[in-house]
């Protein structure tokens, strides 16, 4: 599976990739195969290019021509990456915001202070009415894959350690990550998720997790 950002390059410096103009109509933007296709790149020709990765929320860069083309040189390989680090985003979604990733669960344990209870409290009234509003929207303006680049880096600790509302609590954060006018105000789990809080629901109580083991630093009901 090919995955936010691909790209392809021939042995002579050329690139290819599918900007916002291509994008904004189709899905499966990033196989390589329906780049070449786009480009008019005889099948026939096809396994002659090389083909690459590179995600720009986690800076990472994969080769992805191990098992196909093993003795590619490290010269197109390096050059590819240079090539690509220099590449404005913007030109491929306009509304991707090029930050770093935050897992709250990697930040040190923090105490719950009282404006943090009103955050919370702000975000319950917005999840009451949001269900899965802002993984629709941002699903429905944006490659799947960069939602994804959020959603394992931080899909460990949340799995392993809390389940119940943390969903809407990644949704949300996925957010912010896009120049997107949503319906709904999400700043307030924003301001709780990049202090180190997630909020979760048994359908009673409402919890307060923080630190890398998700302790719950906070319990209470919120009418």
């Amino acid at each position: 599976m090919c995955n936010f950002f691909s790209f392809c390059a021939d042995d002579y410096g050329n690139y290819k990739y599918l900007d916002w103009e291509y994008r904004k109509n189709k899905e499966n933007c990033d196989s390589h195969t329906r780049i070449l296709t786009h480009f008019n790149i005889p099948p026939k020709v096809q396994d002659k290019w090389n083909f690459f990765e590179f995600n720009p929320l986690t800076q990472k860069f994969i080769n992805d021509n191990e098992g196909r083309k093993p003795n590619i040189s490290e010269e197109i390989i390096t050059s590819a990456e240079l090539w690509v680090r220099s590449l404005d985003f913007k030109t491929i979604i306009p509304q991707l915001i090029i930050k770093p990733i935050i897992n709250p669960f990697s930040l040190p344990k923090v105490e719950v202070i009282d404006s943090d209870i009103v955050q919370l409290k702000k975000w319950v009234s917005v999840w009451n009415s949001v269900g899965n509003l802002a993984w629709n929207s941002v699903r429905n303006s944006v490659e799947n894959s960069v939602e994804n680049s959020v959603w394992n880096s931080v899909e460990n600790s949340v799995w392993n350690s809390v389940w119940n509302s943390v969903g809407n609590s990644v949704w949300a954060y996925i957010s912010s990550f896009f120049t997107i006018k949503y319906k709904y105000d999400f700043s307030y789990i924003l301001s709780l998720w990049e202090r180190g809080l997630v909020p979760s629901f048994d359908g009673t109580y409402w919890y307060l997790h923080s630190g890398e083991d998700a302790a719950i630093v906070w319990k209470g009901e919120i009418k």
